[in-house]
């Protein structure tokens, strides 16, 4: 834990900007927040025009270790979290072994203490291996640590193994994180359905493979009362589904991510293996229905969706790509760029969808600027601009679709626990 002293900043705090104004921070801890606090005994930093903000907090990513260090490590994770200006980041499961047992979410824990600089809050396995075929002991995990259960990016088919999830998880105070698809429909393509699979001669993703998942889901969450997350929802269809939920009262929250309401189909034009996702990247009148969602509080996350990997599985034939984009160091950057300087969003609704939502949703003491909060913190500066270079990225995943695109907004300091990393600093 560390004590700073943040002068003469914008600071987003209570669904407010308060100007000119200072922070301080001891042992951790936001101490006070007020206009010249003064001390010569606390490392300072400047924030002189520039926006403070909680720090971000990542629903839906992956780390990779244990078990696939060659895609990404806690290392690398986080310091390219950090640099993207997440201060707590989710582990999906889909680790070797998966974290289906209280020793990996010990193991993981402890090694996060030595390795991570941000904080690491993991997702239990819903199924033993994540292969969806048997329950496993939720209670052990969720005391050792774990904050949600999720099978991350695989989708459970046995509706009734599905049943007896959401019946045991009634128990437990944790949302169950459901990514959408039945495997039967959607023929393992990163390709929507729909004219570009066809032109580029590719079988594609249907919207009802989603959709139909989706209905399940929200079925038995109104069922059995359990807090449901739906996970980087891709189309209008479940835009649609999940504000009807809502609207009945189910205990419903959903995410989306920058590729999805950026990026449509035609962006896998010419076999682009950078682009090849799972629920695949929709129409531009989908992109329309996201954005809406994003406006009307339907979504209420914005994720990262980090699935790194190496650059030779992405250098292959579009079938046989993998999966995913390395996307923590431009989640924030794009969604600044593409929804507040659009005017889609206020910077007050982006941080509370990146920020605050989370927090609320996964039942932890961050997401936002109060005394007595953790110092996450995120120094932004809305008047820089610059290209996203991916060469550049702290991710081993050194690729992105956005490679070139330019971003309105950069992230001066993240700062975790009271401790200031600055660019300069990586």
């Amino acid at each position: 834990m560390h004590n700073l002293l943040i002068k003469n900043g914008t600071v987003y705090t209570n669904k407010q900007l308060l100007h000119n104004t200072d922070i301080l921070i001891v042992n951790g801890k936001i101490r006070e927040i007020n206009n010249n606090i003064n001390t010569e005994s606390y490392y300072t930093i400047d924030a002189t025009d520039k926006i403070i903000i909680p720090g971000l907090i990542d629903m839906h990513c992956e780390v990779c270790e244990p078990g696939y260090e060659h895609r990404e490590n806690l290392i690398t994770a986080s310091l390219s979290a950090a640099k993207g200006g997440f201060t707590s980041i989710t582990c999906n499961p889909n680790t070797s072994p998966v974290i289906d047992n209280k020793t990996v979410v010990e193991y993981i824990n402890s090694k996060a203490k030595t390795d991570s600089i941000v904080n690491l809050l993991p997702y239990g396995s819903l199924t033993k291996d994540a292969q969806g075929k048997e329950l496993v002991e939720y209670g052990e995990m969720q005391l050792s640590g774990i904050v949600a259960l999720s099978d991350g990016d695989k989708a459970i088919q046995d509706n009734k193994l599905v049943k007896k999830i959401f019946r045991y998880v009634s128990m437990f105070e944790m949302p169950i994180i459901m990514h959408c698809e039945d495997t039967s429909l959607s023929n393992d393509s990163g390709i929507n359905e729909g004219l570009m699979a066809t032109s580029l001669g590719l079988k594609g993703f249907p919207v009802v493979a989603e959709t139909l998942h989706l209905a399940r889901n929200i079925l038995l969450a109104k069922e059995y009362d359990v807090p449901l997350h739906i996970a980087h929802v891709s189309s209008k269809s479940s835009v649609e589904l999940i504000r009807a939920a809502k609207k009945i009262g189910v205990n419903i929250t959903a995410e989306t991510s920058p590729a999805y309401f950026i990026l449509d189909e035609s962006s896998v034009n010419g076999y682009n293996t950078f682009t090849k996702m799972s629920p695949p990247l929709r129409t531009k009148e989908d992109i329309e229905s996201i954005i809406e969602g994003l406006k009307d509080g339907t979504i209420d996350v914005i994720s990262s969706d980090h699935k790194p990997n190496t650059i030779d599985s992405k250098l292959v034939e579009f079938d046989t790509a993998t999966f995913g984009m390395s996307s923590f160091e431009t989640a924030f950057k794009l969604a600044y760029t593409y929804l507040v300087n659009t005017k889609q969003l206020t910077l007050i609704q982006l941080i509370e969808k990146m920020s605050c939502n989370p927090a609320r949703i996964l039942g932890i003491n961050k997401g936002k600027i109060c005394v007595g909060y953790d110092g996450d913190l995120v120094i932004i500066d809305s008047n820089s601009s610059h290209i996203i270079k991916s060469s550049n990225f702290l991710s081993k995943a050194k690729y992105s679709p956005f490679d070139n695109y330019e971003v309105d907004v950069d992230i001066i300091n993240t700062i975790i626990n009271g401790r200031s990393y600055s660019h300069n600093e990586y």
